[in-house]
């Protein structure tokens, strides 16, 4: 079968590229495109559409799903630098993990003089808090997570850096304040316990998503709980990771009583919860027995 590949910016033809006909993936055929035409992107900077301002194909649409037949058109949209996933949060993990630190090791370079006041013990319990919360990340994409895309546009990097180092920096700030006014400690040490136990549930999950696709492929299964009981939120929700996240930055916030944790903790579980309703309605939509009774973020209500 034969493709004929148009650049969608200009809508100019590439050329034509022959592909074998049937269950080819539309991952198989960007790697195809670029190897024929070279003056294509490289295949992690396309974007396939059928229409010129149609939605870009799934890597998992198959030619044959698509009902393409020979001499139909692909456009190619350049999507522009890109970056791995995982460059990526490793930076803006790294990032929150120094800012927090300098903060709490360094305070004279912040406060000045102010620095030589005493420190609570809800500080202290606070910096280990988030010290726990973002080597945790480390780890988790350096040894957990498999990402179904190799990279991401390089703006993602300046975007989502600016986000986590800034709101690091705004709840540092006020943390390790040296005129900071920790709330009574029977709320520091229950925040704690459900800080703990989020923390542990959201590696739970991660590792319960990590065995639903084996090594080196982009296989979607239905996630389900495993053996873990903190697992068994997948009975409920769709994105039990994010439950579990929102939930470790409320206790945060209520462990600190501070305003701009509560603020970042707001804003994270706005976008956590946008993209849980759009995975929930993906999973529905890819799995026509995907369990009716499941929300997206919260239990019984979202």
């Amino acid at each position: 079968m034969e493709l004929e590949i148009v650049n969608a910016k200009n809508s100019k033809p590439y050329g034509k590229v022959k592909v074998p006909s049937g269950a080819t993936p539309i991952g198989d055929l960007r790697a195809l495109i670029h190897k024929s035409l070279k003056q294509t992107p490289d295949a992690n900077r396309q974007s396939l559409r059928l229409e010129l301002k149609g939605k870009s194909l799934k890597d998992t649409d198959t030619l044959e799903s698509l009902s393409l037949r020979s001499g139909d058109k692909v456009y190619v949209k350049d999507l522009g630098p890109q970056i791995g996933w995982k460059t990526v949060f490793l930076a803006e993990y790294a990032g929150p993990l120094i800012v927090y630190l300098l903060f709490y090791f360094r305070p004279e370079l912040v406060y000045g003089k102010a620095a030589s006041l005493p420190i609570s013990l809800t500080t202290h319990i606070a910096a280990g808090c988030y010290t726990v919360h973002y080597v945790k990340r480390l780890l988790e994409t350096i040894f957990v997570h498999r990402f179904s895309h190799a990279t991401m546009p390089l703006r993602n990097l300046f975007k989502n850096c600016t986000y986590y180092w800034g709101f690091t920096a705004y709840v540092s700030y006020h943390v390790n304040h040296p005129q900071f006014t920790s709330p009574c400690m029977c709320t520091v040490w229950a925040a704690l316990g459900a800080f703990a136990l989020c923390e542990l549930g959201n590696f739970s999950v991660h590792i319960a998503l990590r065995n639903l696709r084996p090594p080196g492929t982009k296989v979607r299964k239905i996630p389900v709980p495993d053996g873990n009981p903190l697992t068994k939120l997948f009975d409920l929700v769709s994105c039990p990771n994010y439950t579990y996240e929102i939930g470790a930055w409320v206790s945060f916030s209520v462990l600190t009583s501070c305003l701009a944790a509560y603020l970042f903790a707001f804003a994270g579980a706005f976008q956590m919860t946008v993209w849980a309703l759009a995975k929930h309605r993906n999973y529905k939509k890819e799995f026509k027995d995907y369990p009716r009774q499941r929300r997206s973020i919260f239990p019984f209500v979202l």
